[in-house]
């Protein structure tokens, strides 16, 4: 039996780490057992999420608009979160659905609060104040290497560019090595408070070696949603 209240899944990880393939490829796995799991990506997601998306992503940001303070950064981060809890995510999981969605707190604490040195309380705080304190049923965090996320994050960042006449989503990408391993140590700090809901999947396995351990997860954790 299906229960009332759907599942909320995360997927986290640095940029590079794979995670936005296996947002896909999990739901496709999920559609071919006749589950429709709604997806969600912040900052996106939502008409207003998009366009927050534009400004805290593109490179080009910095240069037009002047550079992005930290702490407005971490503030339209979660006016983008706040808008898609309340227009996506409580809906959907109203309506008994699984909700996949490609970053969440967790990323904030990390790229804002480690990254940026902003502290981890900094943004909690906002998350019990703007969210709900919500949190995931499960998150799935992917931890590869530093050196080789990076090195993936770039070229796709670079192709994307190619293909949007200039655009990119590389605004996070140009910061230096410390900046990532900041970001690197403070996924692996979250991952060892909360076992229950973070389960890491480290190193550099393939796309479908990582999706198979993915579907293990997931079939443990809502065996009531997904057929065997």
């Amino acid at each position: 039996m299906i229960p009332v209240r759907g599942t909320f899944i995360t997927f986290e990880g640095p940029d590079g780490s794979g995670k936005t393939t296996q947002v896909r490829v999990l739901a496709q796995w999920l559609r071919e057992r006749g589950v429709q799991p709604v997806l969600l990506r912040q900052p996106g997601g939502t008409p207003l999420g998009e366009r927050i998306r534009s400004i805290l992503l593109d490179s080009r940001s910095d240069l037009e608009l002047g550079p992005v303070a930290p702490m407005a950064e971490l503030a339209l981060m979660f006016a983008d979160r706040a808008q898609s809890i309340q227009q996506v995510v409580l809906p959907a999981l109203e309506r008994g659905e699984i909700v996949l969605c490609d970053r969440y707190t967790d990323s904030s604490e990390a790229y804002q609060g480690a990254g940026r040195s902003l502290g981890s309380e900094r943004v909690l705080a906002l998350h019990q104040a703007l969210c709900g304190d919500l949190q995931p049923d499960l998150t799935i965090l992917l931890l590869p290497d530093v050196e080789q996320a990076l090195e993936r994050a770039r070229r796709r960042n670079e192709r994307f560019r190619r293909q949007h006449g200039g655009k990119d989503e590389n605004r996070f990408e140009v910061e230096g090595d410390a900046f990532f391993r900041r970001v690197h140590a403070a996924y692996a700090a979250i991952a060892a408070r909360e076992p229950q809901r973070v389960v890491t999947i480290s190193g550099n396995g393939s796309i479908e070696t990582i999706a198979h351990s993915i579907r293990e997860i997931v079939q443990a954790r809502i065996a009531a949603f997904v057929p065997a």
